[in-house]
């Protein structure tokens, strides 16, 4: 039985508030299940120096786990005096895809500054902030044409991810903690609104896994990133 009786298709509980941080251009708190992940997203009047006189903008990332997200403390990788492997893949991961649905013409030379902090964390965090991160990026481009800061917003749709896994031989969709700890196979698949495949991670985490299982799992993700659009539309407007 799956926690809080889901059937293998079935999504966690998933809330988005919107403009949860006062003062950021864009913001929002996301929820999916026990997952909870802070999304801002702000806009600052520099690019880095290898787009500095070509026009155009810029998308980047970073993403954090704060002490208590977990079971037990994950210590700053502040005081380590350096960023784990984890979260400089994470952070790669969420600027590609942000970037992937922004148009850096339209952007000016800009940089949007997404910043992903996980306050309580129960598997898929990298999804969640995905999913949450795409709302705050949409608000602050309306803050910046509402400041006439663009012309036109500069975000050709929505994008949003969920995991899907195997566990005990049964292929689930948006894995909880528990479920991620034990899979089989896992992997976590980026999607836009219109139907198209930013990023597809895939591992073989105890035994291979065959094409069959692959596509049954992306059918499983489709339906699930689906659900999450639709939530973001909804939110929005």
């Amino acid at each position: 039985m799956r926690s809080g009786g889901r059937k293998s298709n079935e999504m966690r509980d998933v809330k988005i508030v919107r403009n949860f941080i006062k003062h950021a251009e864009g913001s929002a708190l996301i929820e999916v299940g026990d997952t909870r992940v802070i999304c801002t997203a702000t806009i600052e009047e520099s690019v880095p120096h290898f787009l500095k006189g070509k026009g155009e903008g810029w998308v980047t990332a970073e993403y954090s786990m704060i002490p208590r997200s977990a079971r037990s403390r994950i210590v700053r990788e502040a005081s380590r005096g350096k960023i784990g492997g984890r979260t400089h893949e994470i952070q790669r991961l969420i600027g590609r895809v942000m970037r992937s649905v922004v148009d850096m013409k339209s952007l000016g030379e800009r940089t949007l500054w997404i910043d992903c902090d996980v306050i309580q964390a129960d598997g898929g965090t990298r999804t969640a902030s995905i999913t949450g991160a795409c709302v705050a990026m949409h608000d602050a481009f309306h803050f910046m044409r509402k400041e006439k800061m663009i012309e036109n917003i500069p975000l050709h749709g929505f994008v949003a991810a969920t995991s899907v896994g195997i566990v005990n031989g049964k292929r689930l969709l948006d894995l909880d903690y528990e479920e991620d700890s034990r899979a089989d196979v896992d992997m976590n698949v980026v999607m836009t609104g219109s139907g198209e495949f930013v990023e597809i991670q895939g591992t073989a985490e105890r035994v291979p896994f065959s094409k069959r299982d692959m596509d049954s799992l992306i059918k499983l993700a489709v339906k699930g990133i689906k659900e999450l659009v639709k939530i973001q539309k909804a939110v929005i407007n």
